[in-house]
Order: structure tokens, then sequence, then C-alpha cells
């Protein structure tokens, strides 16, 4: 069997705290035993696509940059697989929402590029994000096959069906998702009731397992929500383990 854990933190717009809390949390999972561990989207910084500001893009990094080189010491130091959250500085003007992963021994495996970019109030990605042109793809890894897609990709079956045709045993979906204040007493019920059955159904419908790490807390007005009982009563970071078995 294999023993993943899922990072879901409270951001702040210290970058550097929210690495070193992601790292602190990264240990603790696998000192639980946690085998693979995934983070949130964009954990780095504060959910900024809430608007549109050109200082934004002073968050991006190149691949490999600051952040893939602290994850990538922290997976060999460990021991474990790792997928991790970056907003991906291409080049002048290129600029993408993307996942890293990295295998037990600090390598990087691959990274996918976030295809479906949503343009929805307090959810301005298209401002900020190229879709991803690296298509769907599932990572060879020592603890499993996994595939890596990001948050909006999550409400689109056939980003899933794809990943999963490629072979991956789990699916990976880095989120940064919530319900607006004005809205949640008479929508959120249902929205996160949606949000759960289409997570559910690429599970059902490709025969693999799904994990999708949200960040936890208020910024602005979106409330993230987290289905951690225990981390959402105490609004901080907390690994959620669980086990799948793998594919023989």
């Amino acid at each position: 069997m294999t023993t993943i854990a899922l990072i879901q933190m409270r951001c702040t717009a210290d970058t550097g705290k929210n690495l070193a809390t992601a790292l602190a949390r990264i240990e603790q999972a696998a000192k639980r035993g946690a085998q693979i561990v995934c983070l949130p989207e964009l954990f780095r910084s504060l959910y900024f696509c809430q608007t549109e500001d050109h200082d934004n893009f002073k968050l991006a990094e190149p691949i490999p940059g600051p952040t893939t080189e602290a994850l990538s010491q922290i997976a060999h130091r460990l021991g474990i697989v790792l997928i991790g959250s970056v907003f991906e500085r291409r080049h002048a003007g290129v600029y993408h929402n993307t996942a890293v992963v990295f295998d037990t021994n600090g390598k990087l495996v691959g990274k996918y590029r976030k295809m479906h970019i949503p343009d929805d109030p307090l959810y301005y990605e298209k401002f900020y994000f190229t879709p991803g042109d690296l298509g769907f793809q599932t990572f060879k890894t020592k603890r499993a096959d996994i595939g890596t897609l990001v948050c909006w990709d999550q409400w689109y079956p056939e980003a899933a069906r794809l990943t999963a045709l490629k072979g991956a045993q789990i699916l990976f979906y880095p989120t940064a998702i919530g319900w607006h204040k004005r809205e949640k007493a008479k929508y959120g019920k249902k929205q996160y009731d949606a949000w759960l059955t289409i997570q559910r159904s690429h599970a059902i419908a490709n025969g693999c397992f799904v994990a999708a790490p949200n960040r936890v807390g208020q910024e602005g007005t979106v409330q993230f929500w987290v289905a951690h009982s225990s981390a959402a009563r105490s609004a901080k970071s907390s690994p959620k383990l669980a086990t799948p078995r793998k594919k023989s």
C-alpha cells in the first residue's frame, strides 16, 4: 500500500513564511508515514487571482527556481514523492500555473501546466496564466504512477480520462477553491457537494484514486473550504493522510 498526505494550509502575504510552513508540514507528514505528499495550488502566496494587478507577476519564478530547489531538496532528504505548485515564469510575457513532481531522489520527474483557466468573479486567472502546452501526462515514480492536474481542471471529465488512460493510479489536483462570502448561505452546500461529486466521479469512472488538497482560511471575500475537519477547526495547516492500495 502507498500512504499519501495532502497539505491543506493557510497562506499569507509572506512568501518565505508560506514556504517554511509547507516544508514543516511535509516533514510532519513524512514522519507520520506519508510516501507521497501533495501541496495546494499556488501555496507560496495569497490567492492573488482575486484581482487583476500587474504587480502580482513579480511572484512568478522560473523552473528550475527557488521553490523547485527547496522542494527537490526535501523530497530527496525524506525519500518521498512530492507534488508542488508554482507560478511559473516561462519567459517574458508567458506565465503558467504549473504542477511539479519530484521523485524520492529529489529529481524533477516532470511538470504539468494547467490547461483549463477560469475567468470568474474573484478567479481572474486568464489575466495571469497562459493555458498549458504540455498535454495531459502521467509520471512514473518510485511510489506510484501519478497524474497531476490543477484545480479548475477537476470540473472536466476529459482531463481525468486522458490522464488515467496514460496509466495514472492516483490523480492529484492541487487546488484553491472556496465560497464567495455573499453566496455561501444560499449556495454553499450545493457548491461543495458538486465539488465532492465531480472528484468522486473521476475516481469511479477511471478506476483510480483522486486527491485534491486545498488551502484553508479566508482571503478577501473568498472562504476556502477543506474536507479535513481537524484542519477546519484549527484553521491551521495540517496533513491529511490516506492509504490507497497500489494496482498490481
